[in-house]
This record gives structure tokens, C-alpha cells and sequence, in this order.
């Protein structure tokens, strides 16, 4: 698990751009298991690769549909299976025709947890090696916090995993913290070393905290 965390406009969404060759990079490498990117096929690569974001897009079509997408041969076995690792099951259960209920365009029928979960599950179903989590648990809501975790932990088990972070209290156990400034990594480490070298993640992390604690004190 490797963290990328720093100001906005840091480049922090640059760089996971750049790994899923949303746009390509003007000179050096990226390299998956030795292979150059550009070296190759498009849906080669997109078939290593799941990303996550902060804002889901879901297109109109059945419950179904939108997770099955994730794996061209899915059975309803496959999907119903994905769906209950990503703690959606029950909710899609409780909409009418449950996996043949329509969403709307953009999933504007659903929550915004509950939209996330279902793209979680599209990406537990499409089993990819590396999972890029851009923001993506940056602004949901109470209600699916818990369940929206969990369905992380489950697309994550034995995954190389990149993480664009916004609440540093949620990457703490990362392998190794890269923290972004102008386009470059200024630092790089693990949690308790760049907390030791008191440097801009130590910063950071004190800043969020004292913003977190004060926010608490004023809603209580």
C-alpha cells in the first residue's frame, strides 16, 4: 500500500492519471512488472488496473448492469457475490426488481454511499492487481462510513494498492507515504518515520488534527 498525500494541486491526481494512461507521460517510464505501459495493449492494461473516485459515475441501466461491467462473463452468481463484499447486497435487495432496478443517469437515484458501493463492487468483481483509491472516502456520508471500510478492505485483500488520501488518520498503516508538493515527492517514508523527521507530513498531520479536534469542540 503506498500513499500519495499533500496540498491540493500537488499533483497527488496527476500521477494516478498518468499510471491508468488517462494522459501519457512526456519523457522517463512507467513500468508494470518491467513492461513499459506504452509497450502495452490499452485493455491490457485497464484489465490490471481498478480505480475508485471520489465522485462515482454510474450510467442508467439495471443494478446488475453497472457491476457486471467489471467482468464481461459474470455470472448472476459473480455479481450477487461482489455485492455482498462491498456491503450492497441488502440495499439493492431493498429496491424495487432489487438487481433489475434501474439507476438513474450519474446513479442520481442512489446516495452517494450507496453509488460508491456499487462501484466498489463492480472493481471486487473485476479483480484487478493494482486498485487506485482517489479521494474515495473523502466526503461520504455517516450512514455508509462503516460499511463503505469495509467494502474497501475487501476489494484491497492482496492487492497492490495506491491511495490518494484526504484524511491522513486513514493511511497511517500504508507501507510507504509519498507527500507530493509542485509536482515533485518532497518526502517518503512510512507514518512514524516522516512523523519523526518533523517535517511537512508531520505538519500536516498536526494541522488536520488540531482541525478535527476543533471542529469536534465547536459541533459538541
Amino acid at each position: 500500500m503506498i500513499a500519495l498525500v499533500g496540498r491540493s494541486g500537488s499533483g497527488k491526481t496527476t500521477i494516478a492519471n498518468l499510471l491508468a494512461r488517462f494522459w501519457d507521460i512526456d519523457s522517463g517510464k512507467i513500468l508494470i512488472r518491467g513492461t513499459d505501459i506504452k509497450n502495452m495493449p490499452m485493455e491490457t492494461l485497464m484489465s490490471l488496473i481498478s480505480m475508485v473516485f471520489q465522485k462515482v459515475y454510474l450510467f442508467e441501466d439495471t443494478v446488475f448492469n453497472n457491476i457486471a461491467m467489471g467482468k464481461a462473463d459474470a455470472s448472476y452468481d459473480d455479481v450477487v457475490e461482489a455485492a455482498k463484499k462491498a456491503r450492497c447486497y441488502d440495499l439493492i435487495m431493498k429496491l424495487p426488481y432489487g438487481f433489475e432496478a434501474i439507476i438513474g443517469e450519474g446513479g442520481s437515484t442512489l446516495s452517494g454511499g450507496e453509488a460508491q458501493r456499487i462501484s466498489i463492487a463492480r472493481c471486487i468483481l473485476k479483480d484487478a492487481p493494482i486498485v487506485i483509491l482517489d479521494e474515495a472516502t473523502a466526503s461520504i456520508d455517516a450512514d455508509n462510513e462503516r460499511y463503505i471500510k469495509e467494502a474497501m478492505s475487501e476489494l484491497c485483500r492482496s492487492k497492490t494498492v495506491i491511495v490518494i488520501a484526504h484524511r491522513l488518520n486513514t493511511i497511517q498503516n500504508a507501507d510507504k507515504i509519498l507527500v507530493i508538493d509542485s509536482g515533485s515527492i518532497r518526502e517518503s517514508g512510512t507514518h512514524e518515520e516522516l512523523m519523526n523527521t518533523g517535517g511537512l507530513y508531520a505538519h500536516m498531520v498536526l494541522m488536520q488534527s488540531a482541525l478535527e479536534q476543533r471542529t469536534g469542540e465547536e459541533s459538541a
